[in-house]
């Protein structure tokens, strides 16, 4: 995702008054940090018998085609079903078998698999320097470089800037490449801040699946899925491709749900390429649930850093590859969502001390479907009913995510604006991105991008301002860019988030 996720909006009011009323509303933990609103004996029966109705409303207001949902407590799954369809060209129903994939929800399906690791090697933490791990690893602060860890790649705290990466993803560029190409962008600091990167937390599996000599999806397969039972998962698209029952991923176009195109996310399979479905997760989710207290997973599904709060807010934690947040009624949720603007969302949300953990998957692009219905699942757990509008709230908080981008969105074209100069044609390149080809089209120019040669239509706006649609998973539906030639370069205005979307004219071009 082009933006940082969310871990929710979950405002609620609990009046006590006096010491009676608070024996009675609050359940005493082993100490006052885990005293929470005290919760009714069948309170987990009645939200799962609330569940299908609370999907089925969040489907249709939300126009997102299909969900999957998997409730697991006390060890058992309590609830699996399917809701609307998996592809609204054929109508082909969604069901607990359906897989999905599950975006940024496969990192801690990663956290997972590396704090087995650790239990297994000795030698292996989340302390572990990366440069330790993977001799290559290089960022562009020499400090940051020799003291980074795997701890630190897993809690987004490398100093990369959110979206590091994902712009060379967005044009064709492999993992290693990608990864080898990240020293070229500016950082903050090591630990200077959160900041969500899918490639620095790629880069602590990668070197993880490097000391064990093994692909990463062969890790993850090895350490979760095959002992876990979860055969319908995978760190592989092609096996997410090859799955009769597989959910289709739907974009917004025009305001409405339609078919989109594919997302192969093998380049970050650790952040957010694993596929699968509600069936194989609740086995994980209930794995999760049974953790005991001081080894390396309950160390990932603890707090590691505080990503912010204003005063009067509850803070907002992070783990490794683990939300880690207290909701309203006092409980530790541990959670994580994920999305792609091409079509999927998808949330977990466990509350250990309930023993009771939900996943929900759908395939729409992120407009909060799954968090809400989440959310509203552990409203009705604490208090016995909603305490707001779940879809329209988290429907508003993703607003930004499946927002068109680029500096020319909502503009039209100057007045009398030139026409494009007849000499833009040739090649520019600069050292992150390679080569961009530039070559006359009409009355514009088409630049072709990436090892994939993804094709830009650069149409006249004014003179040396030449206009791009961009589209993917960083360009929503509506996206519109400039690119700006001047004294023998080019600069893409959507490849300029981190200052390296400037390309220099070739001499012999």
């Amino acid at each position: 995702m082009r933006r940082a996720w969310v871990a929710g909006i979950v405002v609620a009011a609990l009046g006590l008054a006096g010491c009676q009323a608070s024996s009675a509303a609050v359940e005493l933990g082993e100490a006052p940090p885990a005293d929470a609103v005290r919760v009714a004996p069948d309170a987990v029966d009645d939200a799962v018998s609330q569940l299908p109705d609370i999907v089925r409303a969040a489907l249709e207001e939300s126009g997102v085609p299909g969900a999957a949902v998997a409730v697991v407590h006390g060890g058992e799954v309590v609830l699996a079903e399917g809701f609307g369809v998996r592809d609204l060209r054929t109508g082909e129903p969604v069901t607990a078998d359906t897989v999905f994939p599950i975006a940024s929800m496969s990192k801690p399906l990663s956290a997972t698999a590396v704090a087995l690791a650790i239990e297994e090697d000795p030698d292996l933490s989340w302390d572990t320097r990366l440069v330790d791990l993977d001799p290559g690893f290089a960022l562009a602060d020499p400090r940051g470089t020799a003291d980074a860890t795997l701890g630190d790649a897993f809690s987004h705290q490398l100093g990369l800037p959110t979206g590091a990466g994902d712009d060379l993803e967005d044009v064709g560029f492999g993992r290693d490449d990608i990864l080898a190409r990240l020293e070229q962008v500016p950082v903050t600091g090591l630990r200077a801040g959160y900041a969500y990167s899918n490639f620095g937390f790629t880069w602590g599996a990668e070197g993880v699946a490097t000391r064990r000599g093994q692909d990463w999806a062969d890790v993850v397969d090895e350490l979760v899925f095959d002992p876990l039972g979860m055969g319908s998962s995978s760190a592989r698209h092609a096996d997410y491709l090859g799955r009769a029952d597989r959910a289709v991923l739907h974009e917004i176009v025009d305001g409405a749900f339609r078919a989109g195109p594919d997302r192969d996310a093998d380049a970050q399979a650790p952040a957010g390429g694993v596929s699968s479905n509600v069936r194989d997760l609740a086995s994980w989710v209930s794995f999760l649930l049974a953790t005991e207290p001081g080894g390396a997973l309950a160390e990932a599904m603890s707090a590691q850093v505080v990503r912010g709060a204003g005063l009067g807010e509850r803070a907002a934690t992070y783990g490794y590859g683990f939300n880690v947040d207290t909701l309203a009624g006092g409980r530790v949720a541990v959670s994580h969502s994920g999305g792609f603007v091409l079509g999927a969302a998808t949330n977990v949300q466990l509350i250990p001390s309930l023993d009771v953990g939900i996943v929900t998957l759908t395939n729409g692009a992120p407009v909060g479907v799954p968090e809400a219905v989440n959310a509203a699942f552990a409203d009705v757990l604490q208090f016995g009913g909603e305490t707001r509008e779940w879809t329209a709230a988290y429907a508003g908080a993703m607003a930004p995510l499946t927002a068109p981008v680029g500096d020319l969105v909502g503009a039209a074209r100057p007045a009398g604006g030139a026409p494009a100069p007849d000499d833009l044609a040739g090649t520019y390149t600069n050292a992150y991105f390679g080569a961009v080809t530039v070559r006359r089209a009409g009355d514009g120019y088409v630049a072709e991008v990436g090892p994939s040669g993804v094709e830009l239509a650069l149409e006249p706006w004014d003179g040396p301002v030449l206009a791009y649609a961009p589209r993917g998973e960083n360009a929503p539906d509506g996206s519109l860019a400039s690119a700006t030639f001047a004294d023998g370069s080019v600069r893409f205005d959507t490849l300029d988030a981190h200052g390296l979307g400037t390309f220099s004219r070739d001499d012999g071009s």
